[in-house]
């Protein structure tokens, strides 16, 4: 995959023909119900920036901002729904006294879809993403209901996010086999504080066709160098605020680890005259398996340093002191068949030249 150095160089998402932007404007912050997104004006500003620069794929979900990330992104879709790539999800509950508004199964995806189409005064949705796996739903029920869209015109393409390596690749299997919608692109996290997904996430997306597009590729914040050890010391895991600290802190991000793996990114960043979050996002574009990096941003001055990263070409001396900070350690299978022990029992000690 060619690197891209602008939001016109368009790739391909996934085994689709569907033509998309390198980053996708995500619009989780888009609306001020959860106390810290951008409100209408600062949305429609950061909207016109992306679109303006010939970016085309903006995320959104039916529950994000309580609806009104969607109800937003309808308002300005207006004059130029077509040239728009529009991806929502649907899974998360938005009613907690009704155990079906919430699920995969197929009456909240009837539901949840109905209500997108709704909220952003469309008829179409470009990609509809399946949220998080409910663990609950026979893959079976998903499939069906998902084509079943598709074959209506609802839907165009289909992806799945947060959602374990097998689960995806059976789904996957499923429908090549029996002639259904298949998924085109796994909305995964993704960043240099969150490299775990490499371990099977990411292989399986190549081999089966699904074009990643990474969340949270600047880990929550973490890799702008805004947060620091005093940071650390103020939060804990086990409290949840509403404040973007206290959700990145809840999330895991907010440890040693993290914080200098992001002390190597602020020193990239100052000897190539970039910005933390240039380098972050420019060293996640590089990998083969990512479509598109999924940038959110509260203001717009924010949202135009992220676009700088599409410019930005790292040094393999750079990339390799990125990956030296933040390389995690491997997993059985991996663990062990990669040693050099299995490898002179699988190979008997010749040369064999690995496919991409």
């Amino acid at each position: 995959m060619s690197r891209p150095t602008a939001l016109d160089h368009y790739r391909l998402l996934g085994r689709s023909g569907m033509r998309v932007s390198p980053l996708a404007l995500g619009t989780m912050t888009f609306g001020a119900d959860w106390g810290w997104g951008a409100d209408d004006a600062q949305a429609r500003r950061i909207f016109d920036a992306y679109v303006d620069q010939g970016g085309n794929f903006i995320d959104t979900a039916v529950n994000y901002t309580n609806g009104a990330s969607e109800r937003i992104l309808g308002a300005l879709l207006q004059g130029k729904r077509d040239r728009i790539v529009v991806s929502t999800k649907f899974t998360m509950a938005r009613d907690p006294g009704d155990p079906n508004s919430g699920g995969n199964h197929r009456m909240n995806l009837v539901r949840s879809v109905e209500t997108s189409l709704r909220q952003l005064g469309t008829d179409r949705i470009e990609l509809l993403h399946l949220h998080a796996w409910d663990c609950t739903t026979r893959a079976e029920e998903v499939l069906r209901a998902l084509d079943d869209l598709v074959r209506a015109g609802k839907v165009l393409y289909l992806g799945i996010c947060n959602t374990p390596a097998w689960k995806v690749a059976q789904l996957q299997t499923l429908a090549d086999l029996r002639g259904g919608s298949p998924l085109v692109a796994l909305q995964i996290e993704y960043s240099l504080v969150e490299r775990s997904v490499e371990h099977e996430l990411m292989p399986m997306a190549l081999e089966m066709g699904l074009g990643v597009m990474p969340w949270s590729p600047l880990g929550g914040g973490i890799l702008t160098g805004k947060y620091g050890k005093e940071d650390l010391r103020q939060q804990s895991e086990t409290q949840v605020s509403a404040t973007r600290k206290g959700v990145i802190a809840s999330s895991g991000h907010m440890n040693a680890r993290s914080l200098e793996i992001a002390d190597v990114v602020v020193d990239v960043a100052r000897e190539i005259d970039a910005t933390p979050s240039q380098v972050a996002l420019a060293w996640t574009l590089r990998h083969p398996a990512v479509c598109a990096p999924v940038i959110g941003a509260r203001t717009l001055e924010q949202a135009q340093d992220n676009l700088g990263a599409l410019a930005l070409q790292l040094s393999d001396e750079h990339v390799a002191r990125l990956n030296d900070a933040s390389t995690p350690a491997p997993i059985f299978p991996e663990r062990f068949i990669g040693r050099p022990m299995a490898q002179q029992l699988i190979f008997g000690g010749a040369h064999v030249q690995r496919r991409a």
